[in-house]
């Protein structure tokens, strides 16, 4: 079982180049199934969520080509299975967008519940409440959803009874090869919903409004072949701002988008970083101890529960008291103890954290619980006094590329590692 072993105590200081943004490709890959003739997807990710979607897409008979690390030819016109295997669902959730896909090309999908980080309840009610209404027939049999439209399917007027991402994306995919004309009605705003429907245009499809919170989307027959490039991940660039902060680093952080990053900019300039934006990239300086603030997390434009539990490290070292509201995931503060181990004063009541800031962190051994609370752990050991050990790496290597590549190219003392005899030869190193 890999781990990460970190010496902490440096300020991350330096350059840093995000990825193509995972939430995107996620969705993207899926959508590339669409059409029967062969789709180009740069700007892909190289993290485990996306190479089990890609095996998923194999399996089911697509012809997947990795050109290079970042690179995929996918060709959908061999699928001869709309059945979508277990083994590919129980890893990553959302492997259900392929529910999506297969539905508006084939008019039929077969494709386990879905599994992924467990971070609290994700019901996915209202995919299909949506694929119900343009005239699927949706039922639950042996732990797989199994969807049909013998009789195509049609466009409708969908409200959605709460902003869902997942929801959003997958109606969408249904939807743009659906006969007529679809309104959905309180859509998720979030830049990856913006990217999938501009991929799908791409293709042919005809969606209008993405990115605000009504989309309009007009059925066509047929979708062609594309080459699409991913836009840059807002939650790594996220995590890499937070990691600056924490450590009172200076980190330039570059191949972002910074409109993506206005309510994570926005709390840390509160908190008393200085903070610059250019074109594509951000610069994040902290050469002081941070203010308290409050945050509440917020469907997008609001700030991101994906960066929470980030901005809860910093919190937790900054002067002052601070609360955390989470109002999507009701299992996020799963971190806390692990963090408790290092220093930190943090109280859970139902769905708040109440944040006593201490003025610094001490090494420990700690386990990942999750993929984003893996990575505020990570940065917590980056700033803490000491060495510490994060176990079940696994879940970090879901979501951040080359994590431990990036840190150190920042100063970070910072190792994967498979044994405690690696994890000794690290200390004996630095000590």
């Amino acid at each position: 079982m890999e781990q990460y072993v970190i010496k902490g105590g440096n300020p991350l200081v330096g350059e840093v180049e995000i990825g193509g943004a995972k939430n995107s490709a996620l969705a993207i890959l899926s959508a590339a199934v669409m059409t029967d003739e062969t789709v180009y997807i740069d700007n892909l990710p190289d993290v485990r969520d996306i190479n089990v979607l890609l095996e998923a897409i194999q399996k089911i008979g697509a012809v997947v080509e990795r050109i290079d690390r970042h690179s995929v030819k996918i060709n959908g016109s061999t699928i001869g299975d709309i059945s979508v295997d277990y083994e590919f669902i129980k890893k990553i959730r959302a492997s259900y967008y392929l529910l999506g896909a297969l539905l508006g090309k084939y008019k039929k999908a077969e494709v386990p519940l879905p599994g992924g980080c467990n971070i609290g309840s994700r019901p996915i009610d209202l995919h299909l409440k949506g694929f119900r209404a343009l005239g699927a027939r949706v039922d639950i049999r042996g732990g797989s959803i199994c969807a049909n439209a013998e009789n195509g399917l049609v466009g409708k007027h969908i409200y959605l009874d709460m902003v869902s991402v997942g929801a959003t994306i997958n109606i969408m995919m249904a939807a743009c090869m659906a006969s007529g004309y679809t309104i959905l009605e309180n859509a998720a705003r979030e830049p990856h919903v913006v990217d999938i429907a501009n991929f799908l245009n791409s293709m042919g499809a005809n969606i209008k409004g993405a990115g605000t919170d009504v989309i309009r989307i007009r059925g066509v027959e047929k979708l062609h072949a594309t080459h699409y490039s991913i836009v840059p991940d807002m939650i790594e660039a996220g995590t890499y701002m937070m990691a600056a902060a924490a450590t009172k680093g200076d980190v330039l952080i570059k191949n972002v988008i910074p409109k993506h990053l206005e309510a994570t900019t926005a709390k840390l300039l509160e908190m008393g970083c200085e903070v610059q934006e250019f074109d594509d990239a951000i610069r994040v300086i902290a050469n002081k101890r941070l203010r308290r603030t409050h945050i509440k997390t917020l469907p997008y434009p609001g700030y991101p529960t994906d960066m929470q539990p980030q901005i809860a490290v910093v919190l937790a070292l900054a002067s002052g008291t601070s609360v955390v509201t989470e109002s999507i995931f009701e299992n996020r503060f799963k971190y806390v103890d692990e963090l408790a181990r290092m220093g930190s004063c943090i109280k859970v009541e139902g769905n708040t954290a109440i944040i006593d800031g201490v003025e610094g962190f001490t090494g420990a051994r700690v386990s990942a619980p999750d993929l984003r609370a893996g990575a505020a752990l990570v940065i917590a050991g980056l700033a803490a006094e000491g060495i510490t050990v994060v176990d079940d790496i696994v879940y970090i290597q879901r979501g951040y590329e080359d994590f431990e590549v990036k840190l150190a190219g920042l100063g970070a003392e910072i190792e994967k590692v498979s044994s405690e005899k690696e994890i000794q030869k690290f200390k004996l190193r630095v000590g």
